[in-house]
Parts: structure tokens; C-alpha cells; sequence
């Protein structure tokens, strides 16, 4: 993961300098010493801290940078999250690409946070979608761990999630599991099968056909505690669809055991940070 992590980062560096900040590289030799600070200018949930060290020393690798909060830690107005010494001109360089990971990061952790505060008398886990920024799929699942939240499957390769369209062309719902079933037995692998339904006739057959996780899709709350009844711990059982801060609570304590919420991921307001500059002591005497 820390290599693909790295791939990310060397992407969104060559995406923001290309052939070079031609704006410091005018008017910051290369030979100036600073010190910077990320402060932050919200409250909520701070996270990519780790990314962004990451970005600082492969921008330059004699930067120093030093954490003073750390990732899934609260966080308010006027606090500093860290401190960067070193070249000036490889800390400005940094510097957008830096924020751009943190802000988002933070403000997916903020969210994450407050779902799972949402739910916490119960045992219902909050876990994310697919529904992420491209590219940045692991960035956006790991700001969702460290606010509280779990991941659900990373891509289309770890897990066997089975929909209306899946079904509609398998020819049925208990063909498609069956079709799912050999192809984890030949290929001998043991990922989990989930099937998404849409009523209770169809929870059903999903129970009769072997799944490990039926997806209730947009059920209302009275169809989920049915659903809920008629599994019955046979296997696990997710409600999806729709799924907001307001409805969380009521939809946990039907009995579900995961809530995918899309809005995780793909309706985040950034947490405001900011990277302040100043010269170092070195040069201010």
C-alpha cells in the first residue's frame, strides 16, 4: 500500500510542477532557509499528516518535518498540526500539494467521524463506497479509517458484489451466486460474495442461494427490520442507498451489521489548513 501511496503522491507533484515552479525558482534561491507551519483553521478531524511528510521529503529530502498532532486527532482553530524547516523554495513547491491531500483527507476523517458517532450504541459498522476521486482511491479510504469508519471493497478485484445488472443478465439472482461460487472455487480464492436486493422476495432467494452478504438497497426502515428477521444471522446484512448524517441512527438500529455511505467520499467539504512561510532564524538575524 505505502508504494502505491507513493505513486499517488509523485503523480500530484508532477501534475502541479511539470518542468518547474517557475514563480519560486525567480524569486527564492535556492540557498534561503524557512520554516513553515500548518495551522489549521476549522475544526474536525485531522488526517493525512503522514501524506504530507511524504510529499515535503520527496520534494526534498532534507526537509525536517515534525508532527505536533497526529492523524484522527481533534482539532480547532488556531491549532498547528506541524512544522517544516529547510529549503524555502522545496517547502513552497510542497506546499499546494500538500494542502490538497490534507483538506480533503481531513474533511473525509471529519465525516467518517461524525457517521460513527451516529451509530455507536450499536453494532453497526459505517463503511465507504467506490464512489472516489480517481486516482486517489487509497488516499480517500485511508481518511475514512482514521476518522472511525471501514472500507468497504477496494476496487472491482477483492470482493464479489453482485447487482440489478449482474442479475439481469446472469438470468437470475441464484444463478449469478452460483456463477460466483465456481469462479471463487476455480480461481481459489475466498472473497466474499455480497448480492444487492431490492425487496424481501429477493432477500429471499439470496439467503437460499449461499450469499455471505445481502445488500438492502434503498429498503424502507419497517422492510429492513423485516429483512433484517428473515436472515437472521444466516449471513451479514447491509443497507445501502440514499444513506445521510440524518437517517444513520434510525437505519443502525434496525439490526444491519454494515451502512455504506457514499457521501464518505464523494460529498466532502474540505477542512480549511493552511501553510504559513517565514524566513528562518538563520536569516532573520
Amino acid at each position: 500500500m505505502i508504494d502505491d501511496i507513493k505513486k499517488v503522491i509523485l503523480s500530484a507533484l508532477n501534475e502541479d510542477i511539470g518542468s518547474g515552479d517557475i514563480t519560486t525558482e525567480a524569486t527564492i534561491p535556492k540557498s534561503i532557509l524557512g520554516k513553515g507551519i500548518l495551522l489549521i483553521k476549522d475544526q474536525g478531524i485531522i488526517a493525512g499528516l503522514q501524506v504530507a511528510e511524504e510529499v515535503f521529503k520527496t520534494v526534498d529530502k532534507n526537509l525536517v518535518f515534525l508532527k505536533l498532532i497526529n492523524d484522527g486527532e481533534r482539532v480547532k482553530n488556531g491549532d498547528i498540526a506541524a512544522s517544516i524547516e529547510g529549503s524555502a523554495a522545496a517547502i513552497l513547491i510542497a506546499e499546494r500539494t500538500v494542502l490538497n491531500f490534507m483538506q480533503r483527507m481531513s474533511g473525509i476523517a471529519t465525516m467518517a467521524f461524525h457517521f460513527s458517532e451516529k451509530v455507536k450504541h450499536t453494532n453497526a459498522k459505517i463503511i465507504d463506497t467506490r464512489k472516489t476521486v480517481p486516482g486517489l482511491r487509497l488516499i480517500d479510504k485511508w481518511a475514512v479509517k482514521i476518522g472511525g469508519c471501514e472500507n468497504h471493497r477496494i476496487g472491482l478485484y477483492d470482493r464479489f458484489l453482485i447487482k440489478d445488472n449482474h442479475i439481469a443478465v446472469a438470468g437470475s439472482l441464484t444463478k449469478a451466486v452460483k456463477a460466483c461460487m465456481l469462479y471463487r472455487n476455480l480461481k481459489q480464492n475466498n472473497f466474499l460474495i455480497e448480492v444487492e436486493t431490492t425487496n424481501l422476495l429477493e432477500v429471499d432467494e439470496a439467503i437460499k442461494s449461499g450469499a455471505d452478504i445481502i445488500m438492502l438497497d434503498n429498503f424502507e426502515l419497517d422492510e429492513m427490520r423485516k429483512a433484517v428477521s428473515l436472515i437472521n444471522g444466516k449471513c451479514k446484512v447491509e443497507a445501502s442507498g440514499g444513506i445521510n448524517i440524518h437517517t444513520v441512527k434510525d437505519i443502525a438500529e434496525t439490526g444491519v451489521d454494515f451502512i455504506s455511505v457514499g457521501a464518505l467520499t464523494h460529498s466532502v467539504k474540505a477542512l480549511d489548513i493552511s501553510l504559513d512561510v517565514q524566513l528562518s532564524r538563520i536569516h532573520a538575524r
